[in-house]
């Protein structure tokens, strides 16, 4: 991969981030994508017209799939770039400065390059595929957690937890009472980056989109640890389920899951 790829995601990612970042403290513009838990505001749409625009400037013979346009451009040239222009949709609603802009670049059915930038904090995340993790440059590694016992952990619940049997609540509960800590942030993107610069020791979640997971899985994996599904089989960028940990007490969680999901 060129430096141009790079570059353009990380300008892109920023340029989104400060667009969100001056406006957190604005009045809300709050509309509902099919149920009262899964907002989306007109914020998002600011920074996914502007992330979508830029990258069809310097790559328009690429595929796109971002959250709200969903097939932004179907492309000729074998890559896809996937793109949540707001990860923590609801912590913005609020005011809450928990989240996320992710970027990634995948290259037939490979993620090749991962952006996560927090305006917040002003932490840029970059993954790149052979070439390790960063965190505002400099190298990021996993965790050295040996337990589960010793973990802090990270999850989140599916959107329709109101209707749904598979709530994430018996997981939760299971481990909540074997881990040091579960927190539950609200920004998926951004439980990804905290597992890969050693923050978290693991993260699961039973349902997401590939905006959700495309990056941040670069992330980990370039710091040193390891993604599956939650049934310990390949992470499917299309329709995921996931485990992101420091890849030490990876089996534990797993074990911890099959025992909950039989």
């Amino acid at each position: 991969m060129s430096s141009l790829e790079r570059r353009v995601a990380v300008d892109v990612a920023r340029a989104a981030g400060h667009l969100l970042r001056d406006e957190v403290s604005g009045v809300r513009r709050i509309a509902y994508k099919g149920m009262p838990t899964n907002l989306v505001t007109e914020m998002d749409q600011r920074a996914e017209a502007e992330i979508l625009a830029r990258l069809r400037g310097a790559f328009p013979d690429d595929a796109i799939l971002s959250e709200e346009h969903g097939v932004a451009a179907a492309g000729s040239s074998g890559r896809r770039w996937i793109v949540d222009p707001l990860d923590g949709t609801t912590n913005y609603a609020h005011g809450l400065p928990v989240f996320g802009v992710s970027i990634a670049l995948q290259a037939g059915r490979r993620v090749v390059l991962g952006v996560v930038y927090d305006p917040s904090r002003d932490e840029l995340f970059v993954g790149e595929r052979g070439r390790g993790a960063t965190l505002n440059d400099a190298p990021i590694r996993v965790s050295a957690t040996a337990s589960l016992d010793e973990s802090l952990l990270a999850t989140g619940f599916p959107y329709n937890i109101r209707e749904t049997r598979d709530t994430n609540l018996p997981e939760y509960a299971a481990f909540s009472v074997r881990a040091r800590a579960v927190r539950r942030m609200g920004s998926a993107v951004l439980d990804l980056a905290y597992v890969a610069c050693g923050r978290f020791d693991g993260f699961w979640e039973l349902r997401l989109g590939s905006w959700d997971v495309a990056a941040g899985s670069v992330l980990v994996e370039e710091a040193g640890g390891l993604v599956t599904a939650v049934d310990g089989g390949p992470l499917d960028v299309d329709a995921p389920t996931l485990l992101a940990t420091n890849g030490v007490v990876h089996p534990e969680m797993l074990g911890v899951l099959k025992e909950v999901r039989g």
